[in-house]
């Protein structure tokens, strides 16, 4: 049987698929030159990966270093799908740019001779699968399944990929601003939380605007990294009318721990302890640490510590190591907490691919809930942006960190290290905002 565009798409969603994506392919992408993946990291959004690591390679009497993530990379037929474990994302920082490496070596169905031509109109279709895997599938130029990719299909384009939608013609991002427009007319919503079983609860909390828009949206909350649904992160944030929908607060990116600074290698204890302050309202047996912590901001007064970054050169928006860090130091330079790059870029990649913010009015007693009709989508990030809005202090630390000592018993902490921004600036961290009225 002669495959289809649409036939590989359904092989694909067999085999696990859950978003598509196509590539035309160049003479110079094949297995010798790699395949180039884009002019910057936002691939990083589109392909699942591990950990991204840096090492170092001698030659010619030089050193060369190298960064890359280990890709889970099968490629599909009609036989199922074969393992190419060798598949790995090389990024290179300096250009910038991202290649996928290894794609045939010890795959046994590989399309070695195809992949290792340069044969023109060549197209490679990826699927992505929940499990983190890619799927491939490679077509000759003259293929049917070639032909039904540049045939006249309106596609929306994401770097150097085509988006792919499934034979059922859903569409994300038409379901999405369906159910959000179905939550607007529902006006006044009970503040509520979706259990991890699924149950609706009632939440009391002032911060139940977020939870609230979830439960609607059938999301129980948690710490993954994972956008929230159907491939879009879903943020929900307060206005005071929907008249203007200007954000009350600042937006919250996301929240990641510290990975080394005294922070990671001592302790939270260790830290608030050296760097916290007594209970600001009073509260007996309790240090706290909060403030704001960006590039070029003043030492705070209350912790001591300022924030740094290195690795970046913001003038020529390049990263010049990925073992670079945002940190916060003290007045000594003792590094009291850090997030590497490394630890970093995978989150912010897969996290922000997509971004949804949707304005609220929130009123009580009881506390109630309702979802304005303008809602602000975002589409396409990259790391590169991320670093440059931390260097000009667009994009800060407002940390809210406790440790309260518990009569004749444990302490207890609080840990919520929040990466936020202005709403008003968030078209400096996307390559694409739109404003969509319900």
């Amino acid at each position: 049987m002669t495959a289809t565009m649409d036939s590989v798409v359904s092989m694909l969603q067999k085999n696990g698929a859950v978003r598509c994506y196509a590539k035309l392919l160049s003479p110079n992408d094949n297995s010798k030159n790699q395949i180039y993946l884009g002019g910057n990291f936002s691939a990083l959004n589109i392909l699942p990966h591990e950990r991204i690591s840096e090492d170092s390679t001698s030659m010619a009497g030089s050193v060369r270093y190298r960064v890359k993530a280990h890709v889970n990379f099968f490629w599909v037929d009609q036989n199922g799908k074969c393992h190419a474990p060798a598949a790995t994302l090389i990024l290179y920082p300096k250009y910038p740019e991202i290649r996928l490496s290894g794609f045939l070596k010890n795959c046994e169905r590989a399309p070695s001779a195809l992949m290792s031509s340069r044969a023109f109109g060549r197209v490679l279709i990826f699927g992505v699968t929940n499990a983190g895997e890619v799927l491939a599938y490679a077509a000759e130029g003259n293929s049917a399944v070639a032909k039904g990719l540049t045939g006249g299909r309106t596609l929306n384009q994401i770097g150097v990929f085509l988006e792919l939608q499934f034979s059922s013609g859903s569409d994300n991002r038409e379901q999405l601003l369906k159910m959000l427009r179905v939550i607007h007319e529902k006006r006044w919503l009970m503040s509520q939380k979706l259990s991890r079983h699924g149950v609706r609860e009632g939440y009391s909390a002032r911060n139940g605007g977020g939870y609230t828009l979830e439960a609607e949206l059938g999301i129980s909350p948690n710490g993954f990294s994972e956008p929230d649904y159907l491939g879009w992160e879903i943020k929900q944030f307060g206005v005071r009318d929907f008249t203007n929908f200007r954000a009350k607060t600042p937006v919250t990116l996301f929240t990641p721990e510290p990975t080394g600074g005294v922070y990671k290698d001592h302790g939270f204890e260790e830290f608030m302890s050296r760097y916290g302050y007594a209970d600001q309202s009073g509260i007996p047996n309790r240090l706290n640490f909060g403030g704001i912590y960006g590039c070029g901001r003043k030492q705070n007064e209350l912790t001591g510590l300022r924030m740094l970054i290195n690795g970046f050169d913001a003038k020529a928006n390049t990263i010049l190591s990925m073992q670079g860090s945002i940190m916060l130091l003290d007045s000594e330079d003792t590094i009291a907490a850090k997030w590497q790059f490394v630890d970093l870029i995978a989150h912010w990649n897969l996290k922000h691919a997509k971004a949804a913010f949707v304005p609220s009015l929130f009123r009580t007693p009881p506390p109630e809930y309702c979802f304005g009709a303008r809602v602000t989508l975002c589409e396409g990030t990259d790391f590169l942006k991320f670093l440059k809005a931390v260097s000009s202090g667009l994009i800060y630390l407002d940390p809210a960190l406790k440790l309260e000592q518990q009569p004749g018993g444990k302490p207890t902490s609080k840990k919520r290290n929040q990466f936020r921004i202005k709403h008003k600036s968030l078209n400096e961290i996307y390559f694409g905002t739109e404003i969509v009225d319900l």
